[in-house]
C-alpha cells in the first residue's frame, strides 16, 4: 500500500487501531503507515484503489487481492477498482473495444459476486475504466511532462515487476509505471495497493499447476470436478520454496476463516504457522492439503457461480471471450506506373534528394492531377535561423518548374519540449507564435503566400491529442523498443516519444510528401515509416530528405548553437562578423563555408539574377557571377588568373545578399513576440 509520508507517533483509539490492523493485515510492505493512522484518527474517509488489466478471465488467484479488498471494505475504506482496459487493449491489439467492454462487465460482476460470497459489504466499492480519463488531452499532457522528468533507467526500474527484462524493452513497458503513478492523482485517492511480488500471489493459478493453458488456471466458473483435477495436479512438496497450495492457505483461507479455525482432515488449525508445521513434520500430507483446498474453493465458487448465473453475465462472457479474426493490414500497392509527363514531374521533385520509405504517395498524387500536398515539419527548438528557408526554396524551385503544389509548414512545438525541454512547457505557445510570425514574413518575401501556409499541430482540435490520437500513440509505443526510439541526446524518456509524435502529426496532416532535414533522417524518418505501416496500417507520405544549411562552424546549422547560426534578427554587423569568421581559405573550395552558403542560399535567393561582387581595380575590378559553377571557378583559379576571387570579397558579397533578406525581417518580428518565445522564467 503506497501513500505519502506523514508525522509519526499518531495515537489511535482501540477501534481505529483495529481498523488499521485489518487494513495492513498480510501486506508485505506498508509505505506511509503513519499518514494512514493520522487519517483514521481524524475520521477521514480514506480512499484507496487497486488496478487490474482485463486481459483474460479472473481465476482463483484473484481471491488474494479480493481478500485484501474485503479487509479494506470491512475497515470502512472507500475502494475503487480500476479496470485497465487501455493496458488490456495494448497487451493484445487483436482485441476489439466491444470485446474489452464486455470483459469489463464480466470482471465487475464476478468481483462483486466474490466479495458478496465472502459476506463483505460493497456499498463503498466503486469501479472505473482507465480509458474514461487516460485518453484525455490533460492526462496525456501530464504523461508527457512526467516523461521529461523521468530517465529511461528510472522508468525501467519502476516497471521491473511488469516489464520483461530484455536488452531493449518495448517503449510501452516504460510508460506503464508512469500511467500508474498518474492514476493515483486522477482518481483522487489516498493510496493504492497491489502485490509486491505477484508471482507468489498467483502461484497456484499460474505456475505450480500443469503448464497447458486449459489445465492450469482455475476459472471462477469451473465445475467442481475440474477444480479438483487442477488442484490435484499442483506441486505440494515439503521444502519446496514455491508451494502454491500452502500459499492459498496462508493468503486466502486463513484470512477468510479467521478468527475461526481452518479444518483439515478432521483437525482444527488456529493459524497458518500451525498448519505449515504439521505439514513439514509429516502430520499432514500434500494430498490432504489439496483435498481441503478444493473443498473450500468449490464451496466458495458455488456461491460465486450462483450469483453469476444471469443472462447479462452470460452474454458478457460470450461476447468478451469470443475468437476475434485477425485483422491483417492491407497496404496499397507500391508499384505505380507513371506516364512520361508524370515521370518528368517526379524527377523534378526528387532531383537528387534521398527518399525514406515508399514513393507511393508522391506517385499517387502525381497521377491524380490534384495539387501535390507538401508538409514541412518544424520543431521550433531554438532561435529561428536561415536554415529554415531550405525547404521553402525547394518549394519555390518546384513551382518554377511547373509542379502544382500546396504546401503547409507544420509547427510541432511539442517535439521541441520532448527534446530535453528545449522549449519550456509554459513557452510552447510563445515559441510557436514566434516561428509563425518569422515564417509568414519569409513566405511573403519569397512570394509564396498563395502556395504555403503556416499551421500549428496543437491547434488541430480534431486530431491533436484527441482520444484516437492518444490511443494511436500508445499503440505505436507497443511495437517499438527503447533503443529504436532513442533519437535525442540525453536520457529522459520524453525523447523516446519524438518519433511517435512526428509520425502522428504528419499522418494527420494528410500530406503526400514531407520535406525533412537530413539531421532527422536516421532518428525520425526511418522509424516513422515503420509506425505508419505497422501501427496505423497506411502508406505514409513520401519523405524527401533535403540538405541542411551549413553553419558557420562547418556543421549543419543548429537552432541551439547561436554563434554558428544566421539569425535574421542579427544586426548587419553581427551577420558580417559570423560569416567573416568562417573557414574560407584562398583558392580552397573544400570545407568552404562562404562558397557553400552561396550555393545553398545566395543563388536560390537571387532567383536567376547574377551575384554582383565589388572589388577594387587593383584586385581585378567588379565581377558579375551568373551561377555557382562560375563562382567556384572564379574563386579557385579566376577568370583572370592573376586575380582569383579573394575570400574577403566572396564573404562581403554573400553578406550583402543575406543582409538584404534580413532587413525587412528585423522590422517585422516584434520584440514582444521574441520575449514571449524565450521567457527568462522557465
Amino acid at each position: 500500500m503506497a501513500e505519502k509520508a506523514a508525522a509519526k507517533g499518531v495515537e489511535l483509539t482501540e477501534t481505529d487501531q483495529a481498523r488499521y490492523d485489518l487494513i495492513i493485515r498480510n501486506l508485505q510492505e506498508v509505505l506511509g503507515g503513519e499518514k494512514l493512522k493520522d487519517q483514521l484518527a481524524r475520521g477521514k474517509n480514506v480512499h484507496v484503489y487497486w488496478g487490474t488489466a482485463t486481459t483474460g478471465k479472473p481465476h482463483v488467484g484473484y481471491l488474494v487481492p479480493m481478500r485484501k479488498i474485503a479487509d479494506m471494505l470491512q475497515a470502512g475504506l472507500k475502494v475503487t477498482i480500476l479496470f485497465a482496459d487501455l493496458h488490456a487493449f495494448l497487451d493484445n491489439m487483436k482485441s476489439t473495444w466491444e470485446l474489452l467492454e464486455n470483459r469489463v462487465i464480466y470482471y465487475e460482476n464476478v468481483i462483486k459476486a466474490l466479495l458478496q460470497s465472502l459476506d463483505v459489504p460493497i456499498e463503498q466499492l466503486h469501479f472505473i475504466r482507465g480509458t474514461t480519463y487516460q485518453l484525455s488531452k490533460n492526462y496525456t499532457y501530464d504523461i508527457l511532462r512526467l516523461c521529461a522528468k523521468i530517465s529511461q533507467r528510472d522508468a525501467l526500474r519502476a516497471g521491473a515487476e511488469v516489464v520483461k527484462q530484455v536488452e531493449s524493452p518495448f517503449l510501452s513497458g516504460l510508460l506503464y509505471p508512469l500511467l500508474q503513478a498518474l492514476d493515483e492523482q486522477y482518481l483522487k485517492v489516498d493510496g493504492q495497493f497491489g502485490g509486491v511480488d505477484q508471482r507468489k500471489i498467483f502461484i497456484l493459478a499460474e505456475e505450480q499447476l500443469p503448464n497447458s493453458e486449459e489445465n492450469s488456471k482455475i476459472d471462477l466458473l469451473d465445475e467442481p470436478q475440474i477444480v479438483q483435477r487442477k488442484i490435484e495436479g499442483a506441486m505440494c512438496e515439503i521444502g519446496a520454496e514455491d508451494n502454491g497450495v500452502l500459499a492459498f492457505y496462508q493468503y486466502v483461507l486463513f484470512p477468510i476463516v479467521l478468527p475461526n479455525p481452518v479444518n483439515v482432515n478432521g483437525k482444527s488449525y488456529g493459524s497458518f504457522d500451525e498448519l505449515k508445521g504439521a505439514f513439514i513434520n509429516g502430520l499432514l500430507t500434500g494430498a490432504t492439503l489439496k483435498e481441503g483446498l478444493h473443498k473450500f474453493l468449490n464451496e466458495l465458487l458455488a456461491k460465486v457461480q450462483n450469483r453469476c448465473d444471469t443472462p447479462e453475465i452470460k452474454d458478457a462472457i460470450r461476447k468478451g471471450y469470443q475468437d476475434v479474426p485477425e485483422q491483417k493490414v492491407s497496404l496499397s500497392p507500391t508499384s505505380i506506373q507513371l506516364s512520361e509527363s508524370e515521370k518528368k514531374a517526379f524527377d523534378q521533385i526528387v532531383n537528387g534528394l534521398s527518399i525514406v520509405g515508399s514513393e507511393h504517395s508522391l506517385k499517387r498524387s502525381l497521377q491524380s492531377n490534384e495539387p501535390l500536398k507538401v508538409s514541412i515539419p518544424i520543431f521550433c527548438k531554438g532561435r529561428f535561423h536561415l536554415g529554415y528557408l531550405m525547404p521553402l526554396l525547394l518549394i519555390k524551385k518546384y513551382l518554377a518548374s511547373g509542379v502544382n503544389i500546396q504546401a503547409s509548414i507544420l509547427l510541432i512545438d511539442m517535439i521541441g519540449f520532448l527534446d530535453n525541454e528545449k522549449i519550456p512547457w509554459a513557452a510552447r505557445d510563445g515559441r510557436a507564435a514566434y516561428f509563425a510570425v518569422a515564417l509568414k514574413q519569409v513566405i511573403q518575401l519569397l512570394g509564396l503566400e498563395d502556395k504555403v501556409q503556416v499551421c500549428r499541430s496543437a491547434d488541430d482540435e480534431n486530431n491533436n491529442f484527441s482520444k484516437d490520437y492518444v490511443l494511436e500513440m500508445y499503440k505505436m509505443a507497443s511495437i517499438v523498443t527503447r533503443d529504436e526510439t532513442s533519437t535525442s541526446e540525453g536520457t529522459m524518456l520524453s525523447g523516446n516519444l519524438i518519433p511517435l509524435i512526428y509520425a502522428l502529426d504528419v499522418h494527420y496532416s494528410n500530406a503526400d510528401v514531407v520535406l525533412l532535414g537530413e539531421n532527422n533522417k536516421d532518428q525520425i524518418a526511418t522509424l516513422a515509416e515503420k509506425l505508419w505501416n505497422k501501427s496505423i496500417g497506411v502508406n505514409g507520405p513520401t519523405q524527401l530528405i533535403y540538405p541542411c544549411l551549413i553553419g558557420m562552424n562547418e556543421a549543419k546549422m543548429s537552432a541551439t548553437v547561436l554563434d554558428a547560426q544566421l539569425d535574421p534578427l542579427d544586426t548587419a554587423k553581427q551577420l558580417k562578423k559570423k560569416i567573416a569568421g568562417s573557414f574560407c581559405e584562398p583558392q580552397n573550395v573544400k570545407r568552404n563555408v562562404a562558397l557553400t552558403l552561396a550555393q545553398q542560399l545566395v543563388f536560390p535567393l537571387l532567383d536567376g539574377e547574377p551575384l554582383e561582387i565589388s572589388r577594387s581595380e587593383e584586385n581585378g575590378g567588379n565581377i558579375s557571377i551568373e551561377n555557382f559553377d562560375q563562382l567556384v571557378k572564379e574563386f579557385e583559379v579566376g577568370s583572370n588568373p592573376q586575380f582569383p576571387l579573394h575570400p574577403a570579397d566572396l564573404k562581403t558579397a554573400v553578406v550583402n545578399v543575406i543582409n538584404k533578406l534580413c532587413e525587412p525581417l528585423r522590422s517585422s518580428i516584434p520584440q514582444n513576440v521574441v520575449t514571449a518565445a524565450f521567457p527568462k522564467n522557465k
